[in-house]
């Protein structure tokens, strides 16, 4: 309808302001021509206007001075005021349409570049605007609208980024309601949702809203939570915002603004602004398009104040940055031109075929063509690349600027202070993005980055962002009325008044927040059963509450409907259970050790007493004799190391190592068993016949739990537990009655609550325990709707109460009842367990087979060297006879074996030396013999 309507409203306006001319079907032109005609169309005397208006003029004219750019062709530009006005806007553009323009450098304004951008598809003349920023221009609808600045979806994109790192989670909108506003706030909605936070508020605002109007809307602001403001307007509409919040108290400590590009386009043309207006600002946080450093950008400033001379009545105006990337534009066009030149394009325009036909007898449409080289154009546009005044000009796949880039300002006294960046590449930085852009992309949070702010009111902490409203609404919290354990919380009789424990850890976290809260405590539940918690977030979410507190446990599920705090009380699933006690028996000094541990120590004892018996054995003669007395030395060696009180000394080292490692584990052991000991005789023991969860499951046993617990949804869908087998209980006295009539009696054999609870129950009730482990864990909080930063401020309240020691006091206050406390109870002391001590038995058995190794190793070297002889030459030798003689040999006492070994070395040595005597005697008798001879010979 809103398309109808704009074609309807645009072919009035042909009919009343199309011209008497027209073109042929076709009209020829040079390949070259010496003209090339720009439309532009700005409001001159806006902000924008007045700036872009000169810099597309300077422009112009170094285009056509610089022969390198189009040779021979002109740029001639045709100017058209639009005058503020929307529907000038539309006639404008439409005489460009019967002139021979090969382009238009415009809108201003997103408005009217949606209307003027489907004339443009139809005619296929390019529109290039450097300020109609609205993101919904997209070039998917509108393929020959082309933005030569930056797209909005990136300013609300650093915006985002600037709440998300200040860590708020709401923020209020405030917007003038055309495309160019509405457009740009649902932007920043996708934006905040990324970062999981959101606009609490729209405040929408006419495009020409008076002041009285700006007032209504900012009452509104005042009676809302959220202390974040961002504006998106206009910069008179801007300003107007800005003085009303300044007199209705909204600029002061404890509040931010953060203003869009309108602000720094206010700052850049009109700086200074009067004081009045500078006070209204004080503390605002405002983006400003960024564009680098170069020597082409501070030529062409340099040269502003040249240029603005005399071109305006109310005297000279700064340059914006609009003013920059109007400048770029007029050169991208220009390159552009030359390649569609170069490539054989030529300045051809056609009838519009649609027209064929068509009654236009009044409407003298004749003069509307096509320009048909517009496509090629189009894409020229699009391929271009250079550097120019902004930096590095081009366009990405989805036909917006390269290198979005912001500056984040802060207003400060008469002026301003740049606190950092924001780019679409590496998020917030305090360097310059074109330094990033060299190094891999990192949005990490710990690489986000800005310096300190001023805020409103000339704070310098960073504000909360929230506030509670001046509505005059109260809080309205719910707390559940308990029917059981009303030491936790209960509601006293005939008043809306609330006590407890978890009334007063509440109170006295609240009393350590920073700001008052006015909240009413709201009972919930019938007051005769146990009212379900989960019901009772489940109404925050439905905005039937704003809180819940009391004990409430904080479960998975309960998690996805609202924020809890930090847990004031751990707290877990436990069993309780009846138990009897255990009297001491005539056996009782076995229990310190399981059978499997009392077997494994006894055998360690006997095979220790035989390594040292084989260790010392041939060297010791406390370890020789007869059979009989060995064996009686290996028993009483063995287990009077169990008392330290051994009289046999051990000789050899590999004896001495195993006895000391040995006596090491002797002395655990010992000490462990003592200790396991004392615990048995003098602690009461406690028996039950269910162990813990375990037993429960296995079983099919009826099991109590506290109506109204989570514990029941637990056991039946963690746990497989069937649902017959649950049985509900409300009160105290209820557990007492359903434990003792057992589940053979329509009672329970065990009961499931949380610990918190059990414990209360069993400080007045002995005769009953928590038997087997905790088998959950969580704990209870205080529950606020989600991301409320109530909930953030809270936990830091619980901390300091459990850090000052508030906490426990009130713990001992309302729970600390201690009947039960001095029996100091215990359900069945562990018994040491083998798996407790397995290490040092290897140890001690690797000890035993390494000396036992290097034992055998000796005597078999020994029993070799000493019976070499009789091994060489008895080959024959049966098995056995061997293995008893090396039998033989071990049970030789090693002294006897070296003084035989002496023995046999003195006889060979004697033999050896009559062999050697009788040989030199043999020679002497020959030689005796050998000079005779010769003697008679002679």
């Amino acid at each position: 309808m809103q398309f109808t309507m704009r074609i309807v409203c645009i072919l009035v306006l042909i009919l009343l302001f199309s011209g008497s001319s027209s073109f042929g079907d076709s009209a020829n032109v040079s390949p070259r021509p010496e003209v090339v005609n720009i439309g532009a169309l700005f409001s001159f005397r806006s902000m924008i206007g007045k700036v872009g208006k000169i810099a597309v003029e300077a422009a112009i004219e170094d285009v056509n001075s610089d022969p390198s750019i189009l040779g021979v062709t002109k740029l001639n530009l045709s100017l058209h005021d639009t005058n503020y006005s929307g529907f000038l806007g539309i006639i404008e553009s439409l005489r460009f349409m019967e002139t021979k323009t090969m382009a238009i450098i415009g809108p201003q304004n997103s408005v009217t570049a949606h209307v003027i951008s489907h004339i443009a598809n139809e005619v296929q003349v390019p529109l290039l605007s450097f300020s109609a920023t609205d993101p919904t221009l997209s070039s998917l609808q509108f393929p020959f609208f082309i933005r030569t600045s930056q797209n909005d979806l990136y300013q609300m994109a650093a915006v985002a980024e600037i709440v998300d790192y200040f860590q708020w989670k709401e923020v209020i909108a405030i917007f003038v309601d055309d495309d160019h506003g509405r457009n740009g706030i649902a932007a920043l909605g996708d934006q905040l949702n990324e970062r999981r936070c959101k606009i609490s508020l729209k405040v929408p605002l006419k495009p020409d809203a008076s002041r009285d109007e700006v007032t209504d809307a900012l009452v509104k602001v005042a009676l809302t939570q959220s202390r974040i403001l961002v504006i998106h307007t206009y910069e008179t509409t801007g300003m107007v915002v800005l003085n009303v919040a300044q007199y209705l108290g909204l600029t002061g400590p404890g509040y931010v603004w953060i203003a869009t590009n309108w602000l720094s386009l206010l700052l850049d043309t009109n700086s200074p602004l009067p004081s009045a207006s500078m006070e209204n600002i004080q503390g605002l946080v405002a983006l400003r398009l960024y564009t680098p450093d170069s020597a082409l950008k501070r030529n062409f400033v340099s040269r502003w104040t040249n240029l603005t001379a005399g071109k305006s009545s109310s005297g000279s105006f700064g340059l914006s940055t609009y003013g920059l990337y109007a400048y770029d534009t007029v050169w991208m066009l220009a390159h552009a031109i030359n390649a569609f030149l170069n490539e054989g394009g030529n300045l051809s325009f056609s009838k519009l075929s649609k027209l064929t036909g068509a009654d236009v007898r009044y409407l003298n449409l004749n003069s509307m063509s096509i320009f048909n080289g517009g496509k090629t154009l189009l894409d020229k546009i699009l391929e271009v690349n250079f550097t120019g005044i902004t930096g590095s000009v081009g366009f990405t796949p989805e036909r917006d600027l390269i290198h979005p880039a912001f500056e984040v300002i802060n207003i400060i006294g008469t002026g301003e202070r740049k606190i950092g960046y924001w780019s679409n590449y590496s998020g917030l930085s305090i360097v310059p993005p074109e330094t990033l852009y060299s190094k891999p992309p990192n949005r990490t949070s710990s690489n986000q980055k800005l310096y300190d702010v001023v805020w409103p009111g000339q704070a310098t902490q960073k504000p909360r962002g929230w506030a509670f409203p001046n509505s005059g609404r109260h809080l309205r919290i719910g707390v559940p009325r308990r029917v059981s354990y009303q030491e936790f919380v209960s509601q006293v009789e005939g008043t809306d008044m609330f006590t407890g424990y978890c009334i007063d850890v509440f109170t006295a976290a609240i009393n350590l927040l920073p700001y008052a809260v006015p909240y009413k405590l709201i009972p919930f539940g019938n007051g005769l059963t146990n009212p379900s918690e989960t019901e009772l977030i489940r109404l925050i979410t439905t905005g039937v509450y704003d809180g819940a507190i009391g004990d409430i446990a904080i479960i998975t599920n309960r998690t996805r409907m609202a924020d809890f705090t930090q847990p004031y009380v751990e707290s877990g699933l436990v069993v309780v259970a009846p138990v009897k006690k255990l009297n001491s028996s005539a056996w009782a000094f076995l229990r310190p050790f399981t059978p499997k541990m009392w077997c494994v120590t006894a055998a360690s004892f006997l095979v220790i007493g035989a390594v040292v018996w084989i260790l010392e054995h041939r060297i010791n003669d406390d370890f020789r004799g007869p059979p009989k007395k060995q064996v009686i030395t290996i028993l009483w060696f063995s287990f009077s190391t169990l008392f330290f009180s051994h009289r046999e000394n051990t000789v050899s080292a590999l004896g001495r190592l195993v006895l000391i490692i040995w006596l090491f584990v002797v002395l655990i052991i010992n000490s462990s068993y003592t200790a396991s000991l004392t615990s048995i005789l003098t602690v009461q023991q406690l028996s039950s016949p269910v162990k813990g969860i375990e037993t429960l499951i296995s079983n099919n046993d009826p099991i109590g739990y506290q109506q109204g617990s989570f514990a029941r949804n637990y056991l039946i869908e963690e746990l497989g537990i069937h649902e017959s087998r649950l049985v509900p209980l409300i009160s105290a006295e209820h557990y007492v009655k359903a434990l003792n009539d057992g589940p053979t009696n329509n009672g329970v054999a065990a009961i499931v609550d949380e610990r918190a609870y059990v414990e209360l129950f069993l400080s007045t009730r002995c005769e009953y325990s928590i038997v087997g482990q905790e088998f959950t864990k969580n704990g209870w909080g205080f529950a606020f709707p989600r991301d409320s930063p109530l909930a953030v401020d809270m936990s830091t309240a619980i901390l300091r109460l459990s850090e000052n020691g508030d906490l426990q006091r009130i713990h001992d206050k309302w729970l600390m009842k201690s009947a039960c406390t001095s029996q100091a109870s215990k359900i069945e002391v562990d018994r040491l367990q083998l798996n407790s001590f397995w290490g040092l038995f290897l140890i001690c058995g690797l000890a035993c087979l390494l000396a036992l190794s290097i034992y055998l190793y000796q005597m078999v070297r020994q029993y070799s060297e000493h019976y070499a002889e009789e091994l060489g030459s008895s080959e024959q030798t049966s098995r056995s006879a061997s293995l008893q003689r090396f039998l033989s040999f071990a049970d030789e006492k090693e002294e006897v074996f070296k003084s035989q070994s002496k023995r046999r070395r003195m006889q060979e040595d004697s033999i050896r030396s009559v062999n050697e005597e009788n040989s030199t005697g043999s020679v002497r008798k020959v030689g005796h013999g050998y000079a005779d001879g010769n003697m008679h010979d002679s």
